[in-house]
């Protein structure tokens, strides 16, 4: 995952490590580099000019802590800020007040979205909560079948939908069986197609407004990258989604996806499938991913650890001051 991305940020950030001193100059060079990493990897270029423009905001005039070279400094505001392009911190399904939580899942034909229903069921599992499934894709018996033998494999209910009854039908039905079993939430496989179109759009309005869930989960393959983007753009102005999960990011998935759809949306990715199995889901964590990316995870826990040990001597010379009276404003 961001392979390419991450050897090629790492070198150009390794330049700046050593610097005694962060000028205009140096960090205008450093970012060139930075920017042509980002283009590669299928970053929306309004997003990386975003990302630059506020790193050099930062970097160039921002005072180096005091523990800090400046090289570690310029790593740290790079980190921050990647980490604050997707989103700042992991952002998890709702809570709603009463039970079940009511999710739809949309997306584009092929994203993975049946599949990522019995993700989702097992994560909700995990966390000791009984989840319901409704296969809404009429369109394709293959998905009514394949969710129906997720939720077996799983052991979790699943609404038995047929092809001839509308998706609204199978919903509203679904909802009133998952509340007769006292489910925690309730998962809803919609219909997808090859591309946006009315007609789609028109049958998951119908279902939102009908059933108001609490989550709407656009799917994406991230493999497809600033595609992925323009796509959840396009669900995202005609349905308000609430979230995005990502799919195929153990593939040779370039980072565009990941690094562009909450800049572009505003909504955050809440999880990302990693392999195909069950398990296979992860609750998506910017810091993390910023830290995978860069490449530099024990470069950023020494930057952490440093900041910690400058903070605890600036708070224990302050409590002195205190004591003798010597605190000044």
């Amino acid at each position: 995952m961001f392979e390419t991305l991450s050897d090629k940020l790492t070198g150009s950030l390794r330049k700046v490590r050593g610097r005694g001193r962060l000028t205009e100059d140096n960090v205008g060079q450093t970012l060139k580099e930075v920017k042509m990493a980002l283009l590669e990897a299928d970053v929306n270029f309004r997003v990386v000019k975003a990302f630059l423009r506020s790193v050099k905001a930062r970097a160039v005039g921002e005072e180096v802590q005091g523990s800090l070279t400046p090289g570690q400094q310029f790593i740290k505001i790079v980190n921050e800020e990647l980490t604050e392009m997707m989103g700042g911190a992991n952002s998890g399904l709702t809570e709603p007040e009463s039970a079940p939580l009511i999710a739809m899942l949309v997306g584009l034909q092929g994203a993975g979205k049946t599949s990522t229903v019995g993700k989702l069921a097992r994560f909700c599992q995990t966390e000791g909560k009984r989840p319901y499934l409704i296969p809404a894709d009429i369109y394709r018996p293959a998905a009514i079948k394949q969710l129906q033998v997720l939720a077996e494999t799983l052991g979790v209910s699943c609404y038995a939908s047929r092809t001839d009854q509308k998706p609204l039908e199978i919903v509203r039905n679904g909802l009133e069986a998952a509340r007769l079993e006292e489910a925690d939430a309730v998962f809803i496989d919609t219909a997808g197609r090859l591309h946006i179109d009315q007609e789609l759009m028109e049958e998951l309005s119908l279902i939102k407004t009908s059933v108001t869930p609490h989550e709407i989960l656009f799917v994406a393959d991230a493999m497809t990258g600033q595609e992925a983007v323009s796509v959840a753009k396009g669900f995202n102005d005609r349905l308000d989604i609430s979230g995005v999960i990502l799919t195929k990011m153990d593939g040779d998935a370039r980072g565009g996806a990941a690094l562009s759809i909450r800049a572009i949306t505003q909504k955050p990715i809440k999880f990302i499938a990693v392999g195909e199995k069950l398990e296979n889901l992860e609750a998506f964590h910017p810091e993390r991913i910023a830290s995978r990316i860069l490449g530099m995870g024990d470069m950023l826990s020494l930057i952490e650890k440093v900041e910690d040990s400058f903070s605890e001597r600036e708070a224990l010379q302050v409590q002195k001051k205190l004591k003798s009276n010597e605190f000044t404003l």
